[in-house]
């Protein structure tokens, strides 16, 4: 990981992202952060098809509550494809950054199980400012393009599962 760049990937070989539609969860704490990566995501799903309208962004005051957030989206918002969740926890001098990213981690994948949608964990979890933003934008790319990628490509995985709908 420590040389990987986060953006980095073969845009011939992606499925084409016209007619999804996807969520966006974004934390505003560490916004400098949290921002970038939101712009490089979006950006990206434009750039592989998807219209601008088809993308909805909510904001969440912090990482803890992008679980919430994603719930709330997800029983909420008709027709999402995906919700991509967006965030930054920076290790501090206390456990709360263990506390943060576990429930974090756990409360996302709950709300993916249980809308049966994709749930796109795009948040880093890193020692200090720089590492941070090395991976939004900086030297390690930006993890807003990836968590992009992940969607659509989860996106198209359950398209491609999916059974046809059964006819009246």
């Amino acid at each position: 990981m420590a040389t990987k760049n986060l953006s980095k990937y073969q845009p011939d070989k992606m499925p084409k992202a016209g007619g999804m539609k996807v969520g966006i969860v974004v934390a505003e704490w560490n916004s400098e952060i949290t921002f970038a990566m939101k712009d490089a995501a979006e950006k990206t799903l434009v750039k592989h098809g998807m219209k601008k309208k088809d993308i909805k962004v909510c904001h969440v005051p912090g990482s803890f509550e992008l679980t919430a957030g994603a719930q709330m989206m997800a029983k909420y918002t008709s027709g999402l494809d995906a919700i991509i969740c967006i965030g930054c926890v920076i290790r501090g001098e206390t456990p709360h950054f263990d506390y943060i990213s576990m429930g974090v981690t756990t409360g996302l994948t709950q709300v993916s199980l249980r809308y049966e949608i994709p749930v796109i964990f795009g948040v880093l979890t890193t020692n200090n400012l720089e590492q941070a933003l090395e991976r939004a934008g900086g030297k390690h790319g930006n993890k807003g393009v990836e968590a992009a990628i992940t969607a659509i490509k989860m996106i198209d995985m359950r398209k491609e599962l999916m059974p046809p709908p059964v006819p009246f």
